[in-house]
């Protein structure tokens, strides 16, 4: 029997429990500490040190179970293999070839998820896309990035909730606020922040010009329930209005929009998808928590102080990644040099490349 093609890539085993990038020993006995401290009937005590204990926790205990079940794939593979080689049945070939590809793209997976080991890279994301100058142009664009990352979620399963959508007069949004929830959409869509460069041939120029179009991409990771934030009621503004759909008009009959200003920081943030104004105010306090959370956070740590920098001003120089559709085509992020010659797929939502490059070319700095 022609023996079943190997990939030279190391399974999961023991070798890689204790080494590697799993290092699955040392992760076993920070969780033994870590348990033993939770337990403790003072653990509580500093709310700030716990908190970020239980963060710890949590991301550690992914990333054993996510080990875990990868060894007993590979360990039903071995077991499948043998299965096969007993048959002696060439035909069967194709049918273990394609268990070995499935399950190295499964450790390919595993390997970026481990390079995901910031406080927040587990937690779900808050995706905030802002159109840049240049009215319709930029409105569609933003509006095209919008589908781009809600495509990105389907094909990664990741669930996406639209929590505020500002629609242009014409066409597009001018702004939009979506939740990705899931595991480690933060970790995954924080190398989406900066700004998104678009030429192309308007469709909005009876003259078919090329146009170049600008919009705003930035990622807070959602704060968990049990984090602390304090937000007094005394600083905060709330207005609620009638939500509004393309071209100004109205989608509800009722005041149930709902934009909160948080008057210290100056944090806007806003909430129109639900018909209920209760759901609306709860969702956009989720954003506004996140918000505040995230500003605390960067003036205790300078590497967050630094990704804040990323914001630059929405125009020419400031992008971090071009979509070429005319006169070639082609995607190119300027921070890792990935290029794609299929944009479309790109809008499709298919980040994968530019993503990946993103985390292990951070990886390799730190």
């Amino acid at each position: 029997m022609t023996n079943c093609k190997r990939s030279n890539r190391k399974w999961p085993n023991a070798s890689i429990a204790s080494g590697g990038f799993f290092d699955v020993d040392h992760k076993l006995k920070e969780l033994e500490v870590l348990d033993k401290a939770v337990a403790a009937p003072d653990f509580w005590n500093d709310s700030e040190t716990a908190q970020k204990s239980v963060q710890k926790r949590s991301i550690l205990q992914r990333s054993v179970n996510l080990w875990k079940d990868l060894a007993k794939e590979s360990d039903d593979l071995e077991a499948t293999l043998t299965l096969l080689v007993e048959e002696e049945d060439d035909s069967l070939l194709g049918e273990c070839e394609t268990i070995v590809s499935d399950l190295e793209k499964q450790l390919e997976a595993a390997e970026l998820k481990a390079m995901l080991s910031g406080e927040s890279d587990g937690n779900n994301a808050i995706v905030a896309i802002n159109s840049g100058a240049g009215g319709t142009e930029s409105q569609d664009w933003a509006e095209m990035l919008l589908r781009m990352y809600i495509r990105w979620g389907e094909r990664n399963d990741y669930k996406a909730e639209v929590l505020d959508m500002q629609y242009g007069e014409e066409a597009g949004i001018k702004s939009a606020t979506v939740n990705f929830i899931g595991d480690y959409a933060y970790g995954y869509l924080k190398a989406e922040i900066g700004v998104h460069r678009l030429v192309r041939i308007s469709p909005y120029d009876s003259n078919k010009r090329r146009h170049t179009s600008f919009a705003s991409v930035f990622v807070y990771p959602e704060v968990a329930e049990d984090v602390d934030v304090e937000i007094s009621p005394d600083d905060l503004k709330i207005d609620v209005y009638r939500a509004s759909g393309p071209g100004g008009q109205g989608v509800n009959t009722t005041d149930s929009a709902v934009r909160i200003t948080h008057k210290p920081s100056g944090i806007v943030v806003q909430c129109q998808n639900e018909r209920s104004q209760h759901k609306n105010k709860a969702s956009a306090m989720k954003v506004l928590r996140s918000r505040i959370h995230e500003m605390e956070m960067e003036k205790k740590d300078e590497e967050k102080k630094a990704q804040e920098k990323e914001k630059k001003k929405i125009e020419w120089g400031s992008q971090i990644r071009s979509y070429v559709l005319h006169p070639y085509q082609m995607a190119k992020d300027l921070r890792t040099g990935v290029e794609m010659g299929n944009v479309e797929a790109v809008l499709d939502g298919d980040l994968g490349r530019f993503i990946e490059a993103y985390l292990l070319k951070g990886n390799a700095a730190s």
